[in-house]
């Protein structure tokens, strides 16, 4: 088990990062180029957006601009996620980081004088193009909390080092913290992050699983007070910036960037932390009687309802299961399923320094690129399936709209992929009659795509409302005061039926979520999309399809609600969530009857 270094592994098991540039000096070339095209804008623009004509010329050079950015920042970005001990990549993403940062901030006198603008000039110039418009429509509605000219600029060029606290995570994570071996039941085990949260927290083993949570804690905790003290730095940045725009408070500092209104924020924590937790209790106490655990500890939370019963795959056999499963999406989603495997759009290795989790990323009007760690389980098809459904948004995405308006508010960038996971599910519950096959398909939805996004996003976010209304009273946030918000979370939502395990409290160091805004609800809202939309797919057919096709291709075009209505979801109401939650409740009752079924 102990993890091979990045150079060990199999290319098979990597991504290409040549589909955006053939080699090093191909990038290289394209940043140099980016500098001299900021250049050009600052000489050809600036102080001269005075006509519709002119400022669309802008625009339309500002977003060539961007495009290239864009790949040169994800090829960097990209070969660093995947080897944090390679310490030239670390330097080069750095490198490209801070002077794509300068660059950003040499022509931020564009949104600086657009926001000075009339708005009849702006209304003009929207009239005269559709790849503008929106980005124009945008900021008029951020003038009311734009700043100065110069301070604009300053927090433009400031935007690498404004953005370390993030940075500064994973090298406490993924570099600083080394794990010695522990020991269970007479045998040594190796420790480490990915090795925890993919395979000890799932051990059948009770003495293993529970001494890998403990010696796993035990070393999070020697870390807790430089990750506070690094949190502490980032809620207070945005807290700062909340007051500097003229915010009344940090939540509607961020919620506006994700044009989500306070009430739907609440309302997606209050009532899942009211209404799901008796559910998820019922839940966790089954794991407790199918294993005969001594007691329900936090440790034991991610435990398969069947341990014995984990049916493995190749990576080979995955494609072919995900384009079956998601074949309800069309011949050209199919397609794209193995254009992705083969053309190595998925990073499936397990290696020393590896950014832990998943991710897609979608360079525009490129191909995805997928990081997982492939642990040969069916569960890991759900995953794939998860992160291509942000794939095949963001191709329809780009191929349909502008660079300003390809990427979606946070809110809804969850809805493909969870909606995907749903789908996968389904289909694999057709292939099999068997009951235990079932019930193994029905508890992976409860203990990944509902338990993940549901309940460990969900708390997160319910600790980080917390987190936020310290720091929006004027306060500040210190490791004791972080493990007691999270600790309070916890005992709210599992009651007493869950044992709160000492080093539980630490979760809230896990977790990268935190210091990307209010990102960790989204995966709750976007779930309660994913779910409705697949319902719908499933029982109309061509005509769901089409309508969620449609609210994919808008990409940023439209607010959360407006994306909703398109997909035939109303997010005014609380129906859809509490019809989830319902949903969620059904699943756990089935798995309860087919377990007694099985034992009988």
């Amino acid at each position: 088990m102990d993890l091979p270094k990045r150079k060990e592994v199999p290319a098979a098991l990597t991504w290409d990062l040549t589909h955006l540039y053939a080699t090093e000096e191909d990038m290289r070339t394209d940043h140099e180029e980016s500098k001299r095209m900021c250049a050009r804008i600052v000489e050809d623009y600036k102080g001269k957006l005075t006509t519709p004509e002119r400022i669309n010329a802008c625009l339309d050079a500002w977003q060539a601009l961007a495009e290239k950015m864009d790949l040169v920042g994800n090829y960097c970005g990209l070969a660093a996620a995947v080897d944090y001990y390679d310490s030239e990549l670390q330097e080069r993403q750095s490198m490209i980081q801070r002077e794509q940062a300068q660059m950003a901030g040499e022509f931020d006198f564009i949104e600086s004088e657009l926001s000075e603008a009339d708005e009849s000039l702006l209304r003009a110039a929207m009239e005269m193009t559709t790849s503008n418009s929106h980005y124009l429509a945008e900021i008029l509605r951020k003038k009311p909390h734009r700043l100065d000219a110069k301070t604009e600029e300053a927090l433009t060029r400031l935007a690498a080092t404004l953005e370390a606290p993030y940075e500064l995570y994973h090298v406490v994570k993924l570099t600083d913290m080394k794990f010695e071996p522990f020991a269970a039941d007479g045998a040594e085990y190796p420790l480490g992050y990915s090795l925890f949260e993919d395979d000890y927290e799932y051990d059948a083993r009770t003495n293993v699983r529970r001494e890998a949570f403990r010696a796993f804690s035990d070393k999070l905790r020697q870390y807790e007070n430089i990750t506070a003290a690094i949190y502490n730095t980032q809620v207070q940045k945005e807290k700062t910036i909340a007051d500097l725009r003229g915010f009344d408070s940090v939540f509607d500092s961020l919620l506006f960037g994700q044009k989500v209104s306070r009430e739907i924020y609440d309302r997606q924590i209050d009532l899942i932390m009211e209404h799901l937790a008796p559910h998820m209790r019922r839940y966790a106490k089954l794991v407790q009687r199918v294993h005969h655990l001594d007691k329900m500890t936090y440790a034991d939370l991610k435990l398969p309802i069947d341990s014995d019963y984990n049916p493995k795959i190749t990576i080979a056999e995955a494609e072919d299961y995900l384009a079956k499963g998601l074949s309800p999406l069309g011949e050209d989603y199919v397609a794209m399923v193995h254009e992705a495997f083969r053309d190595r759009w998925v990073d499936f290795a397990r290696n020393q320094g590896k950014e832990t989790g998943g991710f897609c990323a979608s360079p525009y009007r490129k191909n995805s690129y997928i990081l997982l760690t492939w642990n040969e389980r069916m569960s890991d098809v759900l995953t794939l399936a998860h992160e291509l459904g942000h794939a095949g948004h963001f191709r329809l995405a780009s191929a349909n709209q502008s660079w300003f308006d390809t990427y979606d508010q946070d809110f809804i960038v969850e809805a493909p992929s969870t909606t995907n996971e749903i789908i996968m599910a389904h289909y694999l519950l057709k292939t099999n009659p068997d009951k235990r096959f079932r019930r193994w398909v029905l508890s992976c939805m409860i203990s990944n795509t509902y338990y993940h996004n549901f309940v460990t996003h969900l708390l997160e976010a319910a600790y980080q409302r917390e987190v936020y209304k310290i720091v929006d009273a004027g306060g500040s946030v210190q490791a004791e005061t972080l493990n007691r918000i999270m600790r309070e979370t916890l005992e709210q939502f599992w009651g007493g039926e869950v044992e709160i395990t000492e080093g539980a409290e630490l979760t809230w160091m896990r977790q990268p979520h935190y210091y990307m805004q209010l990102y960790s609800y989204v995966y709750s809202a976007g779930l309660t999309i994913g779910t409705q939309m697949c319902r719908r797919i499933e029982t109309e057919g061509d005509a769901a399809l089409a309508d969620w096709k449609k609210a994919l291709t808008a990409g940023g075009t439209l607010s959360p609600e407006e994306f909703a209505a398109a997909a035939g979801v109303d997010l005014k109401s609380e129906k859809p969530l509490m019809d989830t939650i319902a949903y969620i409740g059904e699943i756990i009752d089935e798995i309860a009857l087919l377990t007694e079924e099985l034992e009988s």
